[in-house]
């Protein structure tokens, strides 16, 4: 398999694509491509974009291409075990898929004005109303899900799995816009930011060179 992915500093989708291929336990060959510059425009137009809208991540699976973080989830579920990514309560499970559903198709105003910048930490920012909303809403549901689910793990599930994958990326916002946490919450985030893929991840970040300036202005 071939994972395609954008800076790892900026590109939260891909993380998540990325996650998504390490949970599974399968080998996979890792292909970065800056965003937005010239070496994005010559991908987009090449091969290894297939017939996805030219976003990443991309994961080729022999001549089958799957786009977008939530497929690739889906598919290497599909190839492996599903219990690997979801849990194996019923209950638990409903509630797992509701909130990746949510994560996946919501939060724009969180999206919008938090945009993933690991190598940053902002110094003061105005949060707006909605995007108020957006962190008290997920607050909600990471304290329902560890409440109900979370007894065996330090994960929203308990384990790690399909959930901790789509929440990850907004841990590591939280972080750079110095989002005070409740304890629950902190305790949560700290679990994520610890866990060994998400310190490789976060180490690989650091050690890029390219910059997006109209990303790192509104972490300043």
């Amino acid at each position: 398999m071939k994972l395609i992915v954008g800076n790892k500093n900026y590109s939260s989708w891909s993380l998540r694509g990325w996650l998504a291929c390490k949970q599974s336990g399968l080998h996979f060959d890792e292909i970065t491509v800056p965003l937005y510059g010239e070496e994005w425009d010559k991908a987009k137009s090449g091969d290894d974009f297939g017939p996805s809208p030219g976003t990443v991540p991309i994961l080729w699976d022999g001549e089958t291409v799957i786009w977008d973080s939530l497929a690739i989830m889906d598919w290497l579920a599909d190839k492996t075990h599903r219990d690997r990514f979801w849990p194996k309560d019923e209950t638990a499970r409903g509630m797992a898929r509701s909130m990746v559903c949510e994560m996946h198709s919501g939060f724009t105003a969180l999206r919008g004005e938090m945009p993933m910048n690991i190598k940053m930490r902002a110094s003061s920012i105005t949060i707006s109303e909605e995007t108020q909303a957006d962190i008290m809403r997920i607050l909600t549901l990471w304290a329902e899900a560890r409440a109900r689910f979370g007894k065996q793990g330090p994960f929203l599930f308990g384990t790690f799995g399909a959930a901790d994958i789509v929440f990850a990326p907004v841990v590591t916002r939280l972080q750079t816009y110095g989002v005070t946490l409740p304890g629950f919450a902190a305790a949560y985030s700290e679990a994520i930011l610890e866990h060994d893929w998400m310190q490789q991840w976060c180490r690989d970040a650091q050690a890029e060179s390219w910059t997006l300036d109209h990303y790192d202005e509104m972490a300043n």
